[in-house]
């Protein structure tokens, strides 16, 4: 069959049998970028040695207002999460309440 199993060659299963080689080579090539690269790889070509403009004040402030976003809906669901905490609380008392009242009114009849 000349080296080849069901159209796969040896080279095609060893390199199928390392797990983790691509995570490896994707740090590996984001290092070499951000060592070559220098500090142009971390800024845009519009942020990159500019003034201050009027693009860079309305990126700053739209990053502003989608991190005011973020909170506010996180915000959101801890406010929704407390509310739910305190509404089992509640019910539970009431629960233990009743169940407390029933064992008092039946000790109670001879």
């Amino acid at each position: 069959m000349n080296g080849r199993m069901s159209g796969r060659t040896t080279r095609d299963r060893d390199r199928a049998a390392k797990p983790g080689e691509g995570i490896r080579r994707a740090i590996a090539t984001a290092a070499a970028v951000m060592i070559g690269g220098g500090s142009s790889v971390l800024a845009c070509p519009v942020c990159f040695g500019a003034e201050e403009t009027s693009i860079i004040d309305g990126a700053k402030l739209g990053v502003a207002v989608m991190l005011a976003i973020t909170l506010a809906v996180q915000g959101g669901f801890v406010g929704f999460f407390l509310y739910l905490r305190r509404r089992a609380k509640r019910i539970a008392d009431i629960e233990l309440d009743a169940e407390w009242s029933e064992l008092q009114g039946s000790s109670r009849t001879p």
